[in-house]
């Protein structure tokens, strides 16, 4: 049940109240910080929203277009919100968002394999059996198991993306950014993501897979199908079985060689957890297109996304050209947090929870988002400005708890070599499109394109 905006702030207050010497009160159970309600209030005035509701449909063009300000008003005005269109709750604060990442026992993360509801955004009833195929798929990726099998299964993987085995992966992500820059320049018509921030995590990943530079082509094509799963075409399902398929295809074969004679690459890591019996094959390959899609999209949207807020905000832009070697670090903290390239993560409940005086009985859908989260005001100063000297920036853009991003280490090592090179060559750097579009994703936060000019 909807309650407009009005009738939620007139409700009694219970609780210690406001003093002059703190901005905070109790309301309703949940803390809450006076100052920045006070400024909703005001953004809200300023905007003639506060008698709209909040509308459920997520993948509307201006949800799509800036989430922030639709998530951020959701965790101003109804942090544990029911979406009755996609019949989930929505997830918005960012201490929220940790504990639900923590509390793995209550919230699971199996939910391909267990989540009772159908598809949504709906499908055509004619593909149902290929979305049946694709919760087998999905659910046999390593993210998708909760423990004891999870802890199995990422103690096969974990030794491989330690954070001292992707830093020697730094100086071939350095050289691949330059040829890369190189070729785009002699092009002369320059798109950051068809040119950079596309082709580099791809040949990263491509290097960790074995797969022969002649068919790392292929392997993109495949990670587009697969991507359509999080968007809401109603006939995205042929597009992501199409991808699977592929991916099933093609790795197998690859498998059959890694478990005879090893090499030092992802699928032969996989491999041994064949061997060992901890891993089927039918989860060695499908985690195979879990380091493709996981891998590559979540870097190219760190590149993007923080390429594009160094653009829009040129004292950052020439502060970071001031000392590339002193701020990549942070400015790429930065990045994550303010526009994070993953926008969504979903779990179902184990059990009935109260949280935030609702209760998610059990198997109901949950999602939390990342955007929010990460300009939530209780935990950000400032938090709508982008600002690379923030230290310590406790962003949530990996997630949290046990299954906290494997691969976050090498992004973080593309994002920064990409945002120091850039500085470094091209300090008038600016796009050249104001109005950027973005994929119409509920998982990521994606540019269609990004051209820019260079001098």
């Amino acid at each position: 049940m909807r309650i407009n905006y009005w009738r939620r702030k007139l409700m009694a207050v219970n609780g210690r109240r406001p003093t002059k010497s703190s901005p905070w009160l109790t309301y309703n159970g949940a803390t809450i910080n006076l100052l920045a309600l006070s400024a909703s209030l005001i953004s809200r005035l300023n905007d003639s929203e506060m008698v709209t509701t909040i509308s459920d449909d997520m993948f509307a063009p201006d949800v799509i277009r800036d989430p922030f300000r639709y998530y951020g008003r959701i965790r101003d005005e109804d942090p544990v919100h029911w979406n009755e269109l996609y019949q989930l709750w929505v997830i918005t604060r960012h201490d929220d968002l940790v504990w639900l990442a923590r509390n793995h026992q209550q919230f699971s993360n199996s939910v391909w394999k267990n989540d009772p509801l159908p598809a949504y955004p709906a499908i055509y009833d004619s593909d149902q059996e290929l979305y049946d195929f694709m919760r087998d798929y999905r659910g046999n990726q390593l993210v998708q198991f909760d423990r004891p099998e999870h802890l199995e299964m990422r103690k096969v993987v974990h030794s491989y993306f330690t954070p001292k085995s992707m830093e020697e992966w730094r100086p071939l992500v350095k050289s691949a950014i330059k040829e890369l820059l190189d070729a785009a320049e002699e092009k002369g018509d320059v798109d950051l993501m068809r040119d950079l921030a596309v082709p580099l995590p791809v040949l990263v990943i491509a290097e960790m897979m074995g797969v022969p530079e002649s068919e790392r082509p292929h392997i993109r094509r495949l990670a587009e199908k697969l991507l359509h799963a999080g968007r809401g075409e109603p006939d995205r399902m042929r597009i992501v079985a199409e991808g699977m398929q592929g991916m099933l295809d093609y790795v197998n074969p690859m498998v059959d060689e890694r478990i005879n004679r090893p090499k030092d690459d992802f699928i032969s890591v996989l491999a041994s957890g064949e061997k060992s019996g901890v891993f089927t094959r039918q989860q060695v390959l499908v985690n195979t297109s879990l380091l493709l899609v996981a891998g590559h999209e979540t870097t190219i949207n760190l590149i993007c996304n923080g390429a594009l807020a160094l653009m829009n905000n040129r004292s950052q832009w020439d502060l970071l050209k001031t000392d590339t070697q002193g701020l990549m670090v942070r400015a790429t903290e930065e990045a994550l947090r303010y526009d994070p390239p993953v926008k969504s993560i979903q779990r179902m409940a184990t059990e009935n929870v109260e949280i935030r005086g609702k209760v998610l009985k059990k198997e109901d859908r949950l999602r939390w988002f990342t955007p929010s989260a990460n300009r939530d005001p209780n935990k950000f100063e400032d938090p709508d400005t982008f600002d690379i000297t923030r230290w310590p920036n406790p962003h949530v853009a990996f997630g949290a708890g046990v299954h906290h991003c494997l691969g976050a280490t090498i992004a973080r090592v593309e994002g920064q070599e990409v945002f120091t090179a850039l500085a470094e060559r091209y300090p008038n750097l600016e796009s050249k499109d104001r109005n950027t579009e973005y994929q119409e994703s509920l998982t990521f936060r994606s540019v269609k394109s990004l051209p820019v000019s260079l001098d």
